[in-house]
C-alpha cells in the first residue's frame, strides 16, 4: 500500500487511529481529550486505545536512541519493494 491509506479498504474506526497514530507521532502535546473520544465513539476500547499509545511511543523511543547511537536505516521499504511481485 505504500501511504495509499485513502485506497487501503480501511474502516473509519481503522483509518481514525491511523490519524490518531500520526497526530501522537508528530504532536503528542497536541492531543485531546476529543482526539480520544472520537476512538471511543468508533468503537476502540481504553485499552486498545492505550496499547495504540504505548507502541506508537516505544517506535518512537526506539528510532531517537537508534538515531542517537547512529545506526544506520535498515531501508526495509526499498527492500520490500524488490521482493514484491
Amino acid at each position: 500500500m505504500e501511504g495509499k491509506v485513502e485506497s487501503a479498504g480501511l474502516t473509519p474506526a481503522e483509518r481514525a487511529l491511523l490519524d490518531y497514530a500520526k497526530l501522537i507521532t508528530e504532536a503528542a502535546p497536541h492531543s485531546t481529550a476529543e482526539d480520544v473520544q472520537k476512538l471511543r465513539d468508533l468503537g476502540w476500547k481504553e485499552d486498545q486505545i492505550a496499547e495504540a499509545v504505548y507502541v506508537i511511543s516505544m517506535f518512537a523511543f526506539f528510532n531517537r536512541v537508534a538515531d542517537a547511537f547512529g545506526v544506520p536505516s535498515q531501508n526495509y521499504l526499498a527492500a520490500a519493494q524488490k521482493t514484491a511481485p
